[in-house]
């Protein structure tokens, strides 16, 4: 962690935290996360960590996805450590799945997808790839990232998706 001085407007000041100065002034300490991040579901249960902010987050409005609550990064697998003992569900609408979404047995909140095997064969490219939901995690490991808005409930799976949003920067 670590801690930042800042006034009650926000303004970060550069002076050193002593007790002194807290006490003569009315400032508050706020922690901002750093690398490596840790997020867990509702209950604690499961934990997830993660080394890195994503290069960019997906809030995409498919039906899986808007029911799951998430806010998807993207991440190697070694770059992520998941505690806890999770559930899976994969489509029972497609053939051939694409991703198993993980999720908390006990408080139900969604962790993170993983390819399944049939998909990974079949898209070499696409199997060193896991998706995080990043609602997990405070806002240190969102803020200032690219969120993007694929439009997956219209997504005939042919081609790349088209965005029903235009896309944004987290927490600005």
């Amino acid at each position: 962690m670590q801690f930042i001085l800042s006034n009650a407007a926000g303004g970060v000041e550069g002076l050193e935290i002593t007790h002194d100065l807290l006490a003569a002034k009315c400032y508050a300490i706020r922690m901002i996360e750093t690398a490596p991040y840790s997020g867990s579901c509702h209950c604690g249960a499961v934990t997830v960590r993660i080394a890195h902010r994503p290069d960019y987050m997906n809030h995409c409005n498919c039906s899986l996805c808007a029911k799951a609550g998430a806010i998807w990064g993207y991440f190697d697998p070694a770059d992520v450590t998941i505690e806890g003992e999770t559930e899976g569900y994969t489509r029972a609408d497609y053939a051939e799945p694409a991703v198993r979404v993980h999720f908390c047995p006990i408080c139900g909140v969604t962790t993170h997808w993983q390819t399944t095997e049939g998909y990974a064969a079949a898209h070499p490219e696409q199997a060193a790839r896991m998706g995080v939901n990043m609602r997990l995690f405070g806002s240190g490991a969102k803020s200032g990232v690219e969120l993007r808005f694929p439009d997956g409930k219209n997504w005939n799976g042919e081609s790349k998706p088209g965005f029903w949003k235009e896309a944004e920067i987290y927490g600005s």
